[in-house]
């Protein structure tokens, strides 16, 4: 679904990516971990178009997307949750949902207002409600089904539980494990590994922006030891 090779990247004249490489299967569940500052948003931003990548190939769904618009590459499946969530303040939770709503796809059991609201019940409790007057948590809960309300083909999320309440940080992990048991494919940059090691088949380790490891859960638990050296403050 999504194959990321040799990916070269820079604000200005500061180089941020030297050489990433990761790759997602339709279904499946993948990791970009990485401490702080060593270019997992700058990846992201390059896949999602926001920012033009200085070499390598991003592809999509068979399709060259490097160097694509956002609205482009949005309109092939990938569907963004950003960090800091980046709502619609002014807008209710229901405006803020039926703004992004499409069907490019034509899935037969496409996400709406209601499904989205199943998933997240505190949503249709607040349907009415500006965003801006919604909790962190709640925000983040609006930001993922604002991305779920264009029915994407991939589902990326750039920390996803960052700064949230544990009970809160426990319903995004429990909605997205709903959303990996019924195929979605997810891209996700988080810190909480433990989790991250029961939800994800495969991880990808950046350490200044470049790709130091790959492999599924099985391999990274046998390689801890050195995955620890690139993940510990």
């Amino acid at each position: 679904m999504l194959a990321v090779s040799n990916l070269q990247a820079a604000y200005g004249a500061s180089r941020v990516l030297f050489d990433i490489n990761l790759d997602i299967a339709e279904g499946e569940c993948v990791t970009l971990l990485g401490r702080n500052g060593m270019g997992k948003t700058t990846t992201i931003r390059c896949i999602m178009g926001l920012l033009n990548p200085r070499g390598g190939d991003i592809a999509f769904c068979g399709e060259t997307i490097a160097g694509r618009t956002p609205e482009r590459i949005a309109r092939l499946g990938a569907g963004l949750v950003p960090e800091g969530r980046m709502v619609f303040p002014t807008l209710t939770v229901r405006e803020n949902l039926v703004a992004t709503a499409s069907n490019r796809l034509k899935r037969d059991n496409p996400w709406t207002e209601q499904r989205v609201c199943q998933l997240f019940p505190r949503l249709g409790e607040r349907r009415n409600q500006w965003a801006n007057t919604l909790s962190g948590g709640e925000q983040q809960m609006l930001a993922i089904g604002r991305a779920l309300m264009t029915n994407p083909r991939l589902l990326i999320l750039d920390e996803a539980t960052e700064g949230l309440a544990p009970v809160i940080r426990a319903e995004i992990w429990r909605c997205l494990e709903e959303l990996r048991r019924e195929g979605q494919s997810i891209l996700i940059v988080d810190k909480n590994i433990n989790v991250l090691r029961r939800l994800a088949d495969r991880h990808v380790v950046i350490e200044k922006g470049a790709t130091v490891w790959r492999g599924s859960t099985p391999e990274l638990d046998r390689d801890w030891d050195k995955v620890h050296g690139w993940l510990g403050v």
